[in-house]
């Protein structure tokens, strides 16, 4: 079984666009990353999936569960985390936690004071009291205290100082490795690389492309590094060119034996040629779609 399944999944407000044909597959167990700029749908699709909007048209399953008639089983089962989290704020931290998981109707006190002492979160204090950053925490430790079977996190570690993201990724590990599923969202693309197994891109309301991660990163393009060359002939296969000072920087999308031979007659001081960026592979395929509109 599937922990995500949708077909032509499709929201519009009024006329407006939120997301359209969406087709996603989540295996029970990946570590799922869902990447896009701010805007392009992926809060609209994580909010249909949980059942908290109804769509247009298409068909969604969590965890095998169809989203329009089963969402409170679905809320129930699983560990929801929204990109902007809002609490009673004259509540205490430990009182948020107590409620939710009392409208769970489960007992996770062990999990939940584990997973605050790791986040360094203060239980006694007010939620009017605390910063982006902690508030944050309070609704990841709402999350996972209950231990879900499949996580959906959207935007979860925006607020994060870094010492706390990379604390909040080695829990979400833990989790994976026993078994739960992890679908998040992010803008993040650095993250989505470091840790997750697939990838889906959606720009605009669709989905671009959808493959493992080290698949849809090999592109055959790559960033080359020049000293001592001022500029490139016209013909040569390369963008995003940026010159600093004597270093010229671009991307090169051709043939390895023509890049070699066109660098030894541009007769460059120092050469150096990477991978891309994973961003950077993003633009490749944001540049293919827009090349066949």
């Amino acid at each position: 079984m599937n922990a995500i399944e949708t077909s032509k999944l499709t929201k519009f407000y009024g006329k407006t666009r939120g997301i359209e044909a969406v087709d996603l597959c989540v295996a029970k167990g990946d570590f799922f990353g869902f990447v896009g700029p701010n805007g392009e749908g992926k809060s609209t699709t994580i909010r249909t999936l949980l059942g908290l909007i109804a769509p247009t048209s298409g068909e969604a399953r969590v965890l095998g569960m169809d989203v329009t008639r089963e969402s409170r089983e679905i809320l129930s089962r699983v560990g929801y985390l929204s990109s902007e989290v809002n609490f009673y704020s004259g509540m205490r931290v430990g009182e948020v936690l107590a409620l939710s998981a009392k409208l769970r109707g489960v007992k996770c006190e062990a999990e939940r004071k584990q997973l605050c002492d790791r986040l360094e979160l203060d239980v006694t204090r007010r939620i009017s009291e605390l910063s982006l950053g902690n508030r944050k925490k309070v609704g990841i430790v709402c999350a996972l205290q209950h231990n879900p079977s499949l996580c959906i996190l959207d935007e979860p570690t925006s607020g994060l100082d870094p010492l706390m993201q990379r604390e909040f990724y080695t829990i979400l590990q833990e989790r994976n490795e026993q078994g739960a599923t992890v679908f998040l969202s992010s803008h993040v693309l650095s993250e989505v690389e470091r840790y997750c197994r697939h990838v889906a891109v959606i720009r605009e309301g669709r989905i671009l492309v959808s493959d493992d991660v080290e698949k849809l990163s090999y592109t055959g393009i790559k960033r080359v590094t020049l000293r001592g060359v001022e500029s490139l002939p016209a013909s040569f296969a390369a963008r995003d060119v940026r010159v600093e000072g004597e270093t010229l920087h671009f991307l090169y999308d051709g043939a390895p034996d023509a890049l070699l031979s066109s660098l030894a007659a541009l007769s460059p001081r120092d050469v150096n040629i990477t991978d891309p960026e994973f961003d950077e592979v993003l633009m490749h395929y944001y540049a293919k779609e827009d090349a066949a509109v």
